[in-house]
């Protein structure tokens, strides 16, 4: 379980790509001597474990389904990451409760630079944008964020403010570029009760 809260970025240093996995290596020397190897870290949003650990970089596998499901099938050398440890229970939660399952692929649609942030709209998937609502959370490339409007087709429009822009790879996105998306976690089960109502089979599974 992750909050959203992005502790810093990595690089990805060298990608190794097996017969139905990759294996990345993530250069990561402000958060790499807490690792050890088993332990889970949020890359972009999508919960990896870390598989070892050498000096300023870690490894993780990702498999196909992740792959699939996630922006980790584009990576490239070279890539800034959001990296974020998984939480610990009694602490605080700055961001909101984020499992680091990637429900699916968005795309930022538009960029507009105001004096004081940045206004960014995302298309998100069906099923996410369908759970969204203005003022809620999402998670975009393992980033909380707060929706502040709701658009047409599928488009959640999001206030990015400089600290959040300069301190995680959003400020390196261009119009078209993919990003991870994860709806909220209290929508999901709020849409699972609402639609097992008046449903039997639903309700016994």
């Amino acid at each position: 379980m992750f909050t959203g809260i992005v502790e810093c970025t990595g690089t990805l240093a060298r990608i190794e790509t097996l017969d139905s996995t990759c294996r990345l290596w993530i250069e990561a020397p402000e958060i790499v001597s807490e690792l050890c190897e088993g332990t889970s870290v949020a890359v972009d949003g999508a919960c990896l474990t870390a598989t070892s650990i050498e000096q300023a970089t870690f490894t993780v596998d990702v498999i196909g389904t992740t792959l699939e499901r996630t922006v980790a099938g584009g990576y490239q050398e070279g890539q800034r990451l959001n990296l974020e440890q998984a939480m610990v229970l009694g602490g605080r939660v700055d961001g909101h409760l984020v499992q680091g399952h990637v429900d699916g692929i968005g795309h930022l649609t538009h960029v507009i630079e105001d004096s004081e942030y940045w206004i960014m709209d995302f298309e998100v998937p069906r099923d996410v944008f369908a759970l969204s609502v203005r003022h809620g959370s999402i998670t975009l490339n393992g980033v909380s964020l707060t929706i502040s409007d709701l658009l047409p087709n599928r488009v959640c429009r999001i206030g990015v403010i400089p600290f959040t822009y300069q301190h995680t790879n959003l400020g390196v996105l261009t119009a078209g570029t993919p990003v991870n998306v994860e709806g909220d976690m209290i929508g999901k089960y709020v849409q699972r009760v609402l639609a097992s109502r008046g449903d039997p089979e639903r309700n016994e599974s």
